[in-house]
Protein backbone atom coordinates (compact mmCIF):
# COMPACT_ATOMS: atom_id res chain seq x y z
CA UNK A 1 0.00 0.00 0.00
CA UNK A 2 1.66 3.19 -1.34
CA UNK A 3 2.22 5.63 1.67
CA UNK A 4 0.29 9.66 0.57
CA UNK A 5 1.13 12.71 2.14
CA UNK A 6 -1.56 15.19 3.67
CA UNK A 7 -0.31 17.45 1.18
CA UNK A 8 -0.74 15.37 -1.95
CA UNK A 9 -4.08 14.18 -0.26
CA UNK A 10 -5.46 17.24 -0.28
CA UNK A 11 -4.71 18.22 -3.67
CA UNK A 12 -5.88 15.08 -5.01
CA UNK A 13 -9.40 15.63 -3.27
CA UNK A 14 -9.17 19.28 -4.77
CA UNK A 15 -11.37 19.76 -8.52
CA UNK A 16 -9.29 20.11 -11.15
CA UNK A 17 -9.96 23.48 -11.87
CA UNK A 18 -8.37 24.31 -8.66
CA UNK A 19 -5.43 22.47 -8.55
CA UNK A 20 -3.84 24.75 -10.85
CA UNK A 21 -4.20 27.63 -8.51
CA UNK A 22 -3.09 25.58 -5.67
CA UNK A 23 0.02 24.58 -7.27
CA UNK A 24 1.20 28.68 -8.18
CA UNK A 25 0.37 29.08 -4.28
CA UNK A 26 2.74 26.82 -3.17
CA UNK A 27 5.32 27.37 -6.06
CA UNK A 28 4.67 31.22 -4.29
CA UNK A 29 5.12 30.01 -0.99
CA UNK A 30 8.66 28.19 -1.80
CA UNK A 31 9.68 31.06 -3.91
CA UNK A 32 9.27 33.72 -1.08
CA UNK A 33 11.24 31.20 1.87
CA UNK A 34 14.69 30.49 -0.87
CA UNK A 35 14.46 34.72 -1.21
CA UNK A 36 14.43 34.95 2.36
CA UNK A 37 17.43 32.97 2.69
CA UNK A 38 19.28 34.62 0.00
CA UNK A 39 22.12 37.05 1.39
CA UNK A 40 22.02 39.59 -1.23
CA UNK A 41 18.22 39.96 -0.93
CA UNK A 42 18.44 40.26 2.88
CA UNK A 43 21.21 43.45 2.36
CA UNK A 44 19.16 45.27 -0.18
CA UNK A 45 15.98 44.88 1.76
CA UNK A 46 17.60 46.49 4.74
CA UNK A 47 19.29 48.97 3.22
CA UNK A 48 15.68 49.84 0.99
CA UNK A 49 14.10 49.69 4.27
CA UNK A 50 16.19 52.11 5.76
CA UNK A 51 15.47 54.24 2.63
CA UNK A 52 11.34 54.13 2.84
CA UNK A 53 11.58 54.80 6.61
CA UNK A 54 13.44 58.03 5.57
CA UNK A 55 10.73 59.03 3.17
CA UNK A 56 7.59 58.20 5.33
CA UNK A 57 9.16 59.90 8.47
CA UNK A 58 10.14 62.80 6.86
CA UNK A 59 11.27 65.67 9.64
CA UNK A 60 10.48 62.95 12.25
CA UNK A 61 13.11 60.98 11.97
CA UNK A 62 16.06 63.46 10.37
CA UNK A 63 17.85 65.57 12.71
CA UNK A 64 16.62 68.94 11.21
CA UNK A 65 14.09 70.18 8.58
CA UNK A 66 15.59 69.87 4.77
CA UNK A 67 14.80 73.16 3.98
CA UNK A 68 15.90 74.61 7.07
CA UNK A 69 18.92 77.51 7.39
CA UNK A 70 20.91 79.22 9.68
CA UNK A 71 23.51 76.77 10.21
CA UNK A 72 26.99 77.76 9.36
CA UNK A 73 27.78 77.13 5.40
CA UNK A 74 29.89 74.76 3.96
CA UNK A 75 30.72 73.17 7.49
CA UNK A 76 32.79 69.63 6.61
CA UNK A 77 31.50 66.66 8.41
CA UNK A 78 31.29 66.85 12.56
CA UNK A 79 29.67 65.68 15.32
CA UNK A 80 26.74 68.45 14.93
CA UNK A 81 26.39 67.71 11.40
CA UNK A 82 27.28 64.13 10.42
CA UNK A 83 26.77 64.92 6.56
CA UNK A 84 28.37 68.91 7.17
CA UNK A 85 26.31 71.97 5.89
CA UNK A 86 25.62 73.10 2.16
CA UNK A 87 26.75 76.46 0.82
CA UNK A 88 23.35 77.96 2.27
CA UNK A 89 23.67 76.56 5.63
CA UNK A 90 21.73 73.47 5.18
CA UNK A 91 22.16 70.57 7.17
CA UNK A 92 23.16 67.40 4.15
CA UNK A 93 22.18 64.50 6.20
CA UNK A 94 18.60 66.02 6.96
CA UNK A 95 18.54 66.64 2.82
CA UNK A 96 19.56 63.30 1.87
CA UNK A 97 17.03 61.79 3.66
CA UNK A 98 14.26 63.52 2.85
CA UNK A 99 15.21 63.48 -0.91
CA UNK A 100 14.49 59.57 -0.43
CA UNK A 101 10.59 60.63 -0.66
CA UNK A 102 10.18 61.79 -4.08
CA UNK A 103 13.04 58.34 -5.56
CA UNK A 104 10.56 56.41 -3.60
CA UNK A 105 7.11 58.27 -4.90
CA UNK A 106 8.80 58.72 -8.91
CA UNK A 107 10.64 55.32 -9.58
CA UNK A 108 8.41 52.78 -8.36
CA UNK A 109 5.05 54.08 -10.22
CA UNK A 110 6.83 54.68 -13.52
CA UNK A 111 8.21 51.06 -13.29
CA UNK A 112 5.56 49.54 -12.56
CA UNK A 113 3.11 51.26 -15.56
CA UNK A 114 6.18 50.71 -17.71
CA UNK A 115 5.74 47.17 -17.36
CA UNK A 116 1.80 47.11 -16.62
CA UNK A 117 1.70 48.89 -20.54
CA UNK A 118 4.57 46.41 -22.06
CA UNK A 119 2.91 43.47 -20.46
CA UNK A 120 -0.22 44.42 -22.23
CA UNK A 121 1.46 45.00 -25.34
CA UNK A 122 4.10 42.40 -25.17
CA UNK A 123 0.72 39.87 -25.14
CA UNK A 124 -0.79 41.56 -27.99
CA UNK A 125 2.62 41.43 -30.63
CA UNK A 126 3.50 37.77 -29.21
CA UNK A 127 -0.05 36.30 -29.25
CA UNK A 128 -2.25 38.31 -31.65
CA UNK A 129 1.30 38.50 -34.14
CA UNK A 130 0.14 39.67 -37.61
CA UNK A 131 -0.53 43.65 -38.27
CA UNK A 132 -1.07 44.15 -34.59
CA UNK A 133 2.36 43.26 -33.98
CA UNK A 134 4.14 45.22 -36.86
CA UNK A 135 2.41 48.16 -36.01
CA UNK A 136 3.74 47.83 -32.03
CA UNK A 137 7.24 46.59 -33.19
CA UNK A 138 7.66 49.50 -34.88
CA UNK A 139 6.50 52.21 -32.45
CA UNK A 140 8.60 50.71 -29.93
CA UNK A 141 12.10 50.37 -32.08
CA UNK A 142 11.05 54.17 -32.77
CA UNK A 143 10.90 54.80 -29.33
CA UNK A 144 13.99 52.96 -28.14
CA UNK A 145 15.81 55.11 -30.64
CA UNK A 146 15.09 58.78 -28.40
CA UNK A 147 18.06 58.92 -26.78
CA UNK A 148 16.46 59.56 -22.53
CA UNK A 149 18.42 62.89 -22.45
CA UNK A 150 17.12 64.40 -25.52
CA UNK A 151 13.13 62.89 -24.49
CA UNK A 152 13.73 64.47 -20.99
CA UNK A 153 15.09 67.80 -22.28
CA UNK A 154 11.89 67.80 -24.44
CA UNK A 155 9.36 66.56 -21.96
CA UNK A 156 10.24 68.63 -18.82
CA UNK A 157 10.67 71.79 -21.01
CA UNK A 158 6.98 71.37 -22.31
CA UNK A 159 5.32 70.04 -19.49
CA UNK A 160 7.13 70.97 -16.49
CA UNK A 161 8.60 68.48 -14.05
CA UNK A 162 5.90 67.76 -11.71
CA UNK A 163 5.88 64.09 -10.39
CA UNK A 164 3.43 62.91 -12.70
CA UNK A 165 5.58 64.06 -15.93
CA UNK A 166 8.39 62.27 -14.50
CA UNK A 167 6.66 59.45 -13.99
CA UNK A 168 5.24 58.90 -17.48
CA UNK A 169 8.53 59.91 -18.91
CA UNK A 170 10.25 56.87 -17.99
CA UNK A 171 7.79 54.43 -18.25
CA UNK A 172 7.44 55.79 -21.70
CA UNK A 173 11.38 55.48 -21.97
CA UNK A 174 10.97 51.40 -20.16
CA UNK A 175 7.68 50.39 -22.05
CA UNK A 176 9.65 48.88 -25.01
CA UNK A 177 12.23 47.12 -22.78
CA UNK A 178 9.49 45.17 -21.22
CA UNK A 179 7.71 44.58 -24.66
CA UNK A 180 10.69 43.07 -25.87
CA UNK A 181 11.00 40.99 -22.68
CA UNK A 182 7.08 39.71 -22.67
CA UNK A 183 6.64 39.91 -26.44
CA UNK A 184 9.42 37.12 -26.72
CA UNK A 185 8.07 34.70 -23.35
CA UNK A 186 4.99 35.07 -24.83
CA UNK A 187 5.84 33.67 -28.08
CA UNK A 188 7.50 30.61 -26.99
CA UNK A 189 4.37 29.90 -24.69
CA UNK A 190 1.91 30.17 -27.54
CA UNK A 191 3.56 27.51 -29.66
CA UNK A 192 2.75 24.70 -26.54
CA UNK A 193 -0.05 22.18 -25.81
CA UNK A 194 -2.03 24.33 -22.97
CA UNK A 195 -2.31 26.99 -25.38
CA UNK A 196 -3.58 24.87 -28.42
CA UNK A 197 -5.86 22.78 -25.96
CA UNK A 198 -7.36 25.82 -25.14
CA UNK A 199 -7.80 27.09 -28.14
CA UNK A 200 -9.12 23.94 -29.13
CA UNK A 201 -11.83 24.49 -25.87
CA UNK A 202 -13.07 27.37 -28.13
CA UNK A 203 -11.47 29.91 -25.47
CA UNK A 204 -10.55 33.49 -26.75
CA UNK A 205 -7.64 35.64 -27.16
CA UNK A 206 -8.48 37.72 -24.11
CA UNK A 207 -8.81 34.69 -21.82
CA UNK A 208 -5.80 32.49 -23.13
CA UNK A 209 -3.83 35.52 -22.64
CA UNK A 210 -4.95 36.69 -19.11
CA UNK A 211 -5.78 33.14 -17.56
CA UNK A 212 -3.41 30.59 -19.79
CA UNK A 213 -0.15 32.47 -20.65
CA UNK A 214 0.06 35.53 -18.14
CA UNK A 215 0.63 32.73 -15.35
CA UNK A 216 2.99 30.74 -16.75
CA UNK A 217 5.25 34.10 -17.42
CA UNK A 218 4.67 35.92 -14.17
CA UNK A 219 7.94 35.08 -13.82
CA UNK A 220 9.88 37.13 -15.98
CA UNK A 221 7.33 39.85 -15.62
CA UNK A 222 8.59 40.14 -12.01
CA UNK A 223 12.47 39.81 -12.88
CA UNK A 224 11.34 42.77 -15.45
CA UNK A 225 9.56 45.36 -12.57
CA UNK A 226 12.42 44.61 -10.02
CA UNK A 227 15.06 45.31 -12.34
CA UNK A 228 13.27 48.33 -14.31
CA UNK A 229 12.75 50.01 -10.41
CA UNK A 230 16.62 50.01 -10.12
CA UNK A 231 17.26 51.84 -13.62
CA UNK A 232 14.42 54.24 -12.84
CA UNK A 233 16.17 55.20 -9.69
CA UNK A 234 19.15 55.79 -12.33
CA UNK A 235 17.17 57.54 -14.99
CA UNK A 236 15.27 60.14 -12.53
CA UNK A 237 18.26 60.80 -11.10
CA UNK A 238 20.38 61.07 -14.33
CA UNK A 239 17.44 63.66 -15.87
CA UNK A 240 16.82 65.76 -12.79
CA UNK A 241 21.00 66.11 -12.82
CA UNK A 242 21.09 67.31 -16.54
CA UNK A 243 17.69 68.68 -17.20
CA UNK A 244 16.62 69.51 -13.38
CA UNK A 245 13.60 69.07 -11.80
CA UNK A 246 11.29 71.01 -9.76
CA UNK A 247 12.54 73.89 -6.95
CA UNK A 248 16.19 74.14 -6.35
CA UNK A 249 15.86 74.90 -2.69
CA UNK A 250 13.97 70.93 -3.22
CA UNK A 251 15.79 68.25 -1.89
CA UNK A 252 15.96 65.73 -4.53
CA UNK A 253 19.22 63.81 -4.76
CA UNK A 254 19.81 64.47 -8.42
CA UNK A 255 19.43 68.35 -8.01
CA UNK A 256 21.62 68.51 -5.14
CA UNK A 257 24.57 67.21 -6.75
CA UNK A 258 24.25 69.08 -9.89
CA UNK A 259 23.82 72.70 -8.02
CA UNK A 260 26.88 71.31 -5.42
CA UNK A 261 29.30 69.46 -8.11
CA UNK A 262 31.49 72.22 -8.58
CA UNK A 263 31.88 72.95 -5.18
CA UNK A 264 34.54 69.90 -4.81
CA UNK A 265 36.79 71.30 -6.84
CA UNK A 266 37.44 73.88 -4.11
CA UNK A 267 37.24 71.45 -1.20
CA UNK A 268 33.93 71.31 -0.59
CA UNK A 269 32.90 67.44 -1.69
CA UNK A 270 30.05 66.57 0.86
CA UNK A 271 27.01 68.10 -0.62
CA UNK A 272 27.87 66.48 -3.90
CA UNK A 273 28.87 63.42 -2.60
CA UNK A 274 26.69 62.64 -0.16
CA UNK A 275 23.14 62.17 -2.45
CA UNK A 276 25.65 60.61 -5.02
CA UNK A 277 26.18 58.08 -2.59
CA UNK A 278 22.34 57.81 -1.70
CA UNK A 279 21.55 57.21 -5.31
CA UNK A 280 24.14 54.36 -5.68
CA UNK A 281 23.14 52.91 -2.51
CA UNK A 282 19.75 52.78 -3.25
CA UNK A 283 20.42 51.52 -7.17
CA UNK A 284 22.50 48.64 -5.80
CA UNK A 285 20.27 47.62 -3.09
CA UNK A 286 17.21 47.20 -5.39
CA UNK A 287 19.79 45.26 -8.18
CA UNK A 288 20.83 43.14 -5.53
CA UNK A 289 17.08 42.67 -4.50
CA UNK A 290 16.18 42.09 -8.44
CA UNK A 291 19.33 39.70 -8.85
CA UNK A 292 18.03 37.33 -6.19
CA UNK A 293 14.39 37.79 -7.69
CA UNK A 294 15.90 36.79 -11.08
CA UNK A 295 17.49 33.59 -9.33
CA UNK A 296 14.98 32.36 -7.55
CA UNK A 297 12.53 32.42 -10.57
CA UNK A 298 15.34 31.29 -13.16
CA UNK A 299 15.96 27.74 -10.21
Amino acid sequence: MSATTPLTTAASAMPPSAQPRTERSMARRERWRLLRRRPGFIAGSVVLLFWVVCAVGGERVSPHGPLQTGFPSSQAPSGSHLFGTDQLGRDVLSRVMAGARDVLLVSPFAALLSVIIGTLLGLIGGYIRGIADEVVSRVMEAVLAIPVILMGLLVFSTFGTSKTVKILTIAFLFTPIVFRTVRSVTLAEAELDYVTSARLRGEGPLYIMTREIVPNITGPIVVELTVRVGYAIFTLATLVFVVGGGRPEEPEWGNMVSQTYGLIQGGTWWPAIFPALAIASLVIAVNLIADSVESVYAS
